[in-house]
């Protein structure tokens, strides 16, 4: 089949709604991207999109192929040979992508849900996009997001989550939901709330109202950004209104004084230089980057308190809790794990303002290590206080603008940046020297080893670097010509794999096509890189599946079928763990021939309502059957319908059928009651049906259900592969059947956010470190080029640990990737808490012990997107435990901070241990 020049289409068809053939669809749509990548703008419109009708799209034009933006349009694949397509999608559906309640308005005051990530639940398109889908489908409702620029390298990024502020009018105390973009203007905002309460700009003054108490002064009518007036998700700003008095009256008739407050004198320094006066330091100045100031950082109120808060009497530091900003767990996880590291602890609340390199092109201009440095002095000082971190996030995302926003971030990624963002802050090396690398050349390893380490200190020499890094050997060799590359290479973490996690449990209701019997959920365990017919071959034993019976797999999603899994070959990393899937047994003389789905309906009101079909709502999980008679009549649809609910049929009366219920499943005694009655009722029941009228109220429907066609006795049906039919369980239905087993499906895997220590496949630190520390071949893209081939080859690497540092950071590889989705592993890493015992894993011989305690732990909850992250760290002096999250902060137990949420390991150097203290091994500590 040949395709035509997507312009020429476009020319033909851009300006109207014209249809195209799903080749056309798809070639159209690629072009629009292409060109919409070649100017990337900010100020251009992008649209979500949710995933499952985009996926849907995507499979109508694309047949088989999972992604448009994977398929090559000059592929044998495109070019005559069409694959397997879905049947084409209605109009485009956004209502999974909602936040509830919000389905009333359109455009950026349209709200979306939080805990959505890219390529899970919405795909962006570029507007011309959008439009064009528009055109052919319709739907919406449309969600307009801008691209933005952010950080000092001003990096193009779509801002899916605007800016939500509760606007409190100080009149009336009246609360009003502001959206806007993070990077619109103060004027803006004066205009947007001038608008919306009816007033004159030069009568009102915003406040900054975080924490419900008021900033030192008004907010300015400028150009200054609502980012860099460090306004936050979801906080309170305040407007007065000046009335004609000149004075703002509040609702209970209380004067508000219109002028600034005096900020708060501090006695406590910034970098433990001068005390501040008057918002400057009194004997030093730094050389400020452009548009930047160091003291704005440590005068705002950026927490709701004075700079710092003493701590009461008697109150330890060190247990202030950290405010969640809008999704900054992950950042409040990582803090805590970093301001509990007795080594920075003492560093940071001493002076090191010597040691602040604002000249390093590779750092930020000392401004990181400063904001970092104010954070953990007022989360020290505090008391049991929680700090907003504020001045900190937004000097955070000025410099990693990856990390801006509301979305939920990776707290190892975090950490990865501020380690060597701090280090460069505080590099002691001011210019550094070129050093030109030599081979190892057969040299002994010692002189190789330690002529690495003093060519990296001559680079890099800073706090960090003393604490955090340390050195590994790595080993390369030639898989051609033998030739052996050493090198000895800095590290600040170790990344370690989790060898054992290569299956998924994954949970299945599986319902009987011919009504033989009840629905039942069945869990199976299966490889995480299986398909579909892996998953097939798995329920089939679990639920005793017949040699002459198949199933078939099918989603669910809002009360229907989504989409079957036709193609056993598809992966079922396609399957997400929050989706419904269910598998319908059925006899395969039946297969192939016409597909039935029973979609059910109720009325909630009374029956008189029954007329008002928008009063209706669907529920419940499909039923599915096979039908062999290629000429339908309503009858037929009636029968089938019947065998389909047989096994719901309540064996009493409705009084007493729920009272004999256990866990779902009439108890056993029913069963032999009812099951000679109903063997001998059944079949002149269904002989009974033909002569009579309809059982029940039944409708023809499409595949949307946008229209509904009343069905008859003698209605006949057009022939077709897939009829789609609508059950309305009125109370006659509800009389015979009991609907209870077809509600409440189970997701295909429930992860909560209490983590239990289940060992079931339970792996040790160790062994994660074993498998780390394995030679293993080089991937296709990371070829390594032999000096001696003068090639690409790819070569065996193998790591080795050479010299440790103080601080050991382990990060445990939770999160697996791959080309459709994101996934957690939640598998128990049993680590020791006490006497960590790394000698067997040093390659050098330096005589010393490299004996471990754990002293804090950054964990993560729950699954991609929605997940949380908290921490637990110890008081070295206190020798206590204690559980941080957000801004809750209490006491742990040492034999609870052991679960599978561990994400992010610290360690601390034992600095000399006895015999008999030696003799307690990290093995003890284990079990």
């Amino acid at each position: 089949m040949t395709i035509r020049d997507s312009s020429v289409l476009m020319m033909e068809n851009g300006g109207s709604c014209l249809p195209c053939t799903p080749d056309e669809e798809r070639q159209i749509v690629q072009d629009l991207k292409n060109q919409s990548e070649l100017d990337l703008k900010e100020g251009n419109l992008y649209f979500l999109i949710s995933t499952r009708w985009y996926r849907s799209w995507e499979r109508y034009v694309c047949g088989d192929e999972p992604s448009i933006d994977n398929i090559s349009f000059d592929s044998p694949h495109m070019n005559g040979v069409s694959s397997k397509r879905a049947e084409r999608p209605g109009p485009i559906d956004n209502s999974d992508i909602i936040q509830n309640g919000n389905g009333s308005s359109e455009g950026d005051d349209l709200e979306v849900r939080r805990n959505l990530e890219e390529g899970q639940d919405y795909v962006l398109v570029p507007q011309q996009v959008w439009e064009k889908l528009f055109c052919w489908y319709k739907g919406g409702p449309a969600l307009p997001r801008k691209m933005i620029s952010e950080g000092i390298v001003n990096e193009k990024r779509v801002e899916v989550f605007p800016l939500c502020l509760k606007l409190i009018d100080s009149r009336d105390n009246s609360q009003t939901v502001i959206r806007l973009s993070k990077k619109a203007s103060t004027r803006q905002l004066y205009e947007k709330v001038c608008k919306l309460r009816g007033i004159e700009q030069e009568k009102a003054r915003i406040w900054d109202y975080f924490n419900k108490q008021r900033s030192t002064s008004p907010l300015d009518v400028s150009d200054q950004t609502l980012d860099d007036a460090m306004l936050q998700m979801d906080q309170d700003i305040l407007l007065e209104v000046q009335v004609d008095n000149g004075i703002s009256m509040d609702s209970t008739g209380n004067d508000l004084a219109l002028v600034p407050i005096e900020p708060s004198r501090s006695s406590l320094t910034i970098a433990g230089g001068p005390a501040l006066s008057n918002g400057h330091t009194t004997s030093y100045r730094f050389n400020q980057y452009p548009s930047s100031s160091f003291g704005s950082t440590f005068m705002d109120m950026d927490d709701g308190y004075d700079s710092y808060n003493t701590a009461k009497k008697g109150e330890k530091g060190g247990l202030a809790g950290l405010q969640n900003l809008g999704n900054t767990c992950f950042m409040n996880s990582a803090l805590q794990c970093l301001v509990h590291t007795p080594d920075l602890a003492q560093y940071f609340l001493g002076d090191y303002s010597d040691e602040i390199n604002t000249e390093n092109p590779l750092g930020m201009h000392g401004e990181l290590a400063l904001a970092f440095g104010d954070l953990l002095r007022k989360l020290w000082s505090s008391g049991r206080t929680a700090v907003a971190p504020r001045a900190f996030k937004g000097k955070l995302a000025r410099f990693a603008p990856q990390f801006s926003g509301y979305n939920q971030h990776d707290s190892q990624e975090l950490l990865a940046f501020l380690l060597d963002g701090l280090h460069e802050d505080l590099n002691r090396v001011k210019q550094k020297p070129y050093i030109e690398m030599k081979d190892s050349g057969g040299r002994p390893d010692e002189e190789v080893a330690n002529e690495c380490w003093k060519n990296h200190k001559a680079r890099n020499d800073s706090l960090i670097v003393d604490v955090f890094q340390g050195q590994y050997k790595s080993t390369l060799v030639c898989p051609v010509c033998s030739k052996v590359s050493i090198t000895f290479d800095p590290f600040m973490y170790l990344t370690l794999p989790l060898p054992s996690t290569v299956t998924r449990t994954m949970t299945v209701t599986v319902f009987y096509a011919n009504g033989s019997g009840l629905p039942m959920p069945f869990t199976v365990t299966l490889m995480k890189h299986g398909c579909c017919k892996d998953l097939i071959l798995a329920l089939s034993t679990a639920c005793c599946l017949k040699i002459d019976e198949g199933l078939l797999l099918a989603e669910v999603y809002n009360h229907q079928i989504f989409r079957f899994f036709e193609n056993p070959a598809e992966l079922i990393s396609s399957i997400k763990d929050d989706e419904h899937i269910v598998a319908y047994r059925f006899d395969r003389k039946q297969g192939g021939k016409i597909k039935l789905e029973i979609v059910n309906r109720w009325q909630e009101k009374s029956a008189s309502d029954y007329l008002k079909g928008s009063e209706r709502k669907l529920f419940g999980a499909p039923l599915v059957t096979y039908l062999e008679e290629e000429h339908l009549s309503g009858a037929d649809i009636d029968i089938a319908v019947s065998k389909l609910l047989s096994p719901l049929r309540r064996t009493y009366s409705s009084a007493k059928a729920h009272g004999g219920k256990e866990n779902g499943f009439l108890p056993e005694v029913i069963d032999e009651l009812s099951n000679s009655h109903n063997e001998s009722v059944e079949t002149a029941e269904l002989e009974d049906l033909c002569s009579r009228e309809l059982s029940f109220q039944l409708s023809l429907t499409d595949e949307r259900i946008s229209s509904c066609k009343p069905i008859q006795k003698d209605s006949i049906l057009k022939p077709g592969k897939h009829i789609k039919v609508l059950l309305d369980w009125t109370d006659d239905v509800h009389e015979l059947y009991d609907p209870s087993y077809i509600k409440d499906l189970p997701v295909v895997h429930k992860t909560g956010f209490t983590v239990k220590k289940t060992r079931q496949e339970a792996i040790s630190l160790f062994s994660c470190l074993d498998a780390f520390l394995t030679e293993e071949p080089l991937g296709p893209d990371d070829m390594w080029y032999c000096p001696q081939c003068k090639e690409h080859r790819q070569a065996t690497k193998k790591l080795d640990l050479w010299m440790l540092p103080d601080v050991l950071v382990f990060h445990l590889k939770r999160f697996s990737y791959s080309r459709y989705l994101k996934n957690k592993l939640d598998t128990f890493v049993n680590f020791p808490i006490l006497n960590l015992d790394l000698s067997k894993y040093m390659k050098s011989k330096d005589g010393e012990s490299y004996v471990y305690d754990l002293f804090a732990i950054s964990n993560h909850y729950g699954g991609l997107g929605g997940g949380h992250y908290t921490a637990y760290a110890k008081l070295i002096d206190e020798n206590r435990w204690y559980h941080f999250d957000d801004s809750h902060v209490s006491p742990v137990s040492e034999g609870d901070i052991k679960t599978s949420a561990a994400y992010v390991l610290f360690y601390r150097r034992v600095k000399s241990k006895t015999k008999a203290e030696m003799a307690e091994t990290s093995q003890g500590h284990c079990c």
